[in-house]
């Protein structure tokens, strides 16, 4: 039996798109609250906030603080926490630190990047009530060089159609599919019983996911299935300028701002 909120994500498969984002704090998530189906507590803040050059550095500790503050700001949405590089290698550890993060957040499920090669500790894990979502495609954990699309050729399309197939059987609530060519997501999306969400893998996903730094133009990423629907940079700098020079020609603070 899945919990309401899972079952809610379950039933809009082929009815109504999902709208999944990422959050790091109770500022930006009682923002996305409103319109959001899931928020993810992604390990992106390691590149988004830390500056790393990949998601491996990002510690479960720090994970666990950004997702407690994440978790204030939710009233509504389901939540979901990334599982840091190194936390799920085996069965028993994946189970011992997704018990942590749920603990200590107060989140509905924890996210995990792979297919078959991780199917029998996503099957402990869901075995032991807790909830889980899939990720297939590109993998940040795991990918070495330069991101690239995947689906390109037969054997990397079979590849991860039947991760998805396998990871679909085992008890995922949803699967997420990123940088995965157009036709594989929606051939995908067809074959699986949970729902798909898409970041930079076509319309044709149940959903989709986007870091919420990069919609709304904080973050200066270039990324083919990034759409900035804000520049808050621009925002920030004029706001900052004025600051400026009304604090040195003496126009800020008034005695409004004064005690």
């Amino acid at each position: 039996m899945f919990p309401v909120k899972i079952k809610k994500i379950l039933g809009k498969k082929n009815k109504r798109k999902i709208i999944c984002l990422t959050s790091y704090s109770k500022n930006i998530a009682q923002i996305l609250d409103k319109y959001c189906d899931i928020i993810l507590v992604g390990d992106s803040l390691g590149s988004v906030l830390y500056n790393y050059n990949t998601t491996r550095n990002i510690s479960l500790n720090t994970m666990v603080e950004h997702s407690k503050s994440v978790k204030k700001g939710i009233k509504k949405s389901l939540m979901v926490v990334d599982m840091p590089y190194k936390t799920y290698r085996n069965p028993s550890e994946a189970l011992k630190n997704a018990k942590y993060i749920i603990s200590k957040t107060g989140c509905e499920a924890v996210k995990l990047e792979g297919g078959k090669n991780i199917i029998k500790i996503v099957k402990h894990l869901i075995k032991n009530k807790i909830q889980v979502m899939g990720h297939v495609g590109l993998l940040p954990q795991s990918e070495k060089g330069k991101f690239r699309y995947k689906g390109r050729n037969k054997l990397e399309r079979n590849k991860i159609l039947n991760d998805a197939k396998s990871l679909s059987s085992s008890g995922v609530f949803s699967i997420v599919l990123e940088c995965v060519e157009s036709s594989l997501a929606k051939k995908i999306t067809k074959s699986v019983k949970v729902p798909t969400i898409g970041i930079g893998a076509s319309v044709y996903c149940d959903g989709q996911v986007l870091v919420t730094d990069d919609l709304i133009g904080l973050n200066p990423t270039n990324f083919r299935f990034v759409k900035k629907y804000a520049n808050l940079n621009k925002i920030i700098d004029k706001s900052v300028g004025l600051f400026k020079k009304e604090v040195i020609n003496e126009i800020f603070p008034t005695k409004k701002n004064a005690y």
